[in-house]
């Protein structure tokens, strides 16, 4: 019989069996090969998809990053905002505390001349005010001072002196009740002529010049009725202020300029 084994040369069939198994090898090698690649290509698309969540999740944490920085710089102001508050509080209260000592140390110099009628200390507007009536400094219609306002001023000029750095405006203040002289043509006249006279003094008696001042009032700042002589003996005085020192002011700085 034919077959196949017979029509072929001698050592043909070996090498093709080994060529075979050569294919079937190739083929399943190649078959692995794809395997492995699907793999590596589903594990590619895995990790692309982490990096993916990754950066998102790095974005984010950026953005909170940010808004965490905005709140920590707000709170940080806020914080400094109040740290200034309470020192200028602070600051405010010793100045009050000092204020105080001092006029509670000045009242009690003047107790004796309280006690005797002849001045009076009031708080106008925020500001201590010692008070001298006409009759004791002055007579009626005259800047010239009496005998016993000159004592007076003997007396309150040193304790005034005493207090260290504090700056005084004398006020003249009259009644409503015009007069028309020669030398006072009006109540301005009589008022700052008055409150000359009685700076000049309280210098001669150790306040320093540049720590006092006069100032004519007439009859704008009355502290009674002038329709009664009782009020209008009143309202004719001298005022003895203290004035605020600077630090004790509100701080204007910022408006330097403005102005224009």
């Amino acid at each position: 019989p034919i077959s196949l084994k017979n029509l072929l040369p001698e050592g043909y069939m070996h090498r093709a069996s080994w060529v075979f198994l050569l294919a079937v090898s190739l083929m399943l090698t190649a078959g692995c090969k794809k395997d492995e690649l699907r793999a590596k290509d589903a594990r590619i698309a895995e990790l692309e998809a982490q990096t993916g969540e990754t950066g998102a999740s790095l974005d984010q944490c950026k953005k909170d990053r940010e808004n965490l920085n905005k709140l920590v710089k707000g709170y940080t102001g806020e914080i400094n905002a109040m740290e200034a508050a309470l020192a200028e509080a602070a600051a405010r209260e010793a100045q009050a505390a000092k204020r105080l000592a001092e006029y509670n140390s000045m009242l009690k110099q003047l107790k004796s001349m309280i006690d005797s009628g002849k001045l009076k200390v009031r708080i106008v507007r925020g500001k201590m005010v010692i008070e001298l009536p006409e009759a004791v400094l002055f007579a009626s219609g005259s800047a010239k001072l009496k005998k016993e306002g000159v004592r007076v001023l003997a007396e309150l000029g040193p304790v005034l002196a005493s207090l260290e750095g504090r700056v005084f405006q004398v006020g003249g203040h009259t009644d409503n009740k015009p007069i028309k002289t020669a030398r006072f043509p009006s109540n301005w006249e009589l008022s700052g002529a008055r409150a000359i006279d009685v700076t000049k003094l309280l210098i001669e008696y150790g306040v320093p010049g540049t720590r006092v001042s006069a100032a004519a009032y007439a009859d704008t700042q009355p502290v009674a009725d002038n329709e009664t002589k009782e009020g209008r003996a009143l309202n004719r005085r001298i005022e003895i202020a203290l004035q605020p020192n600077l630090d004790e002011l509100p701080d204007l700085s910022d408006f330097e300029g403005n102005g224009n």
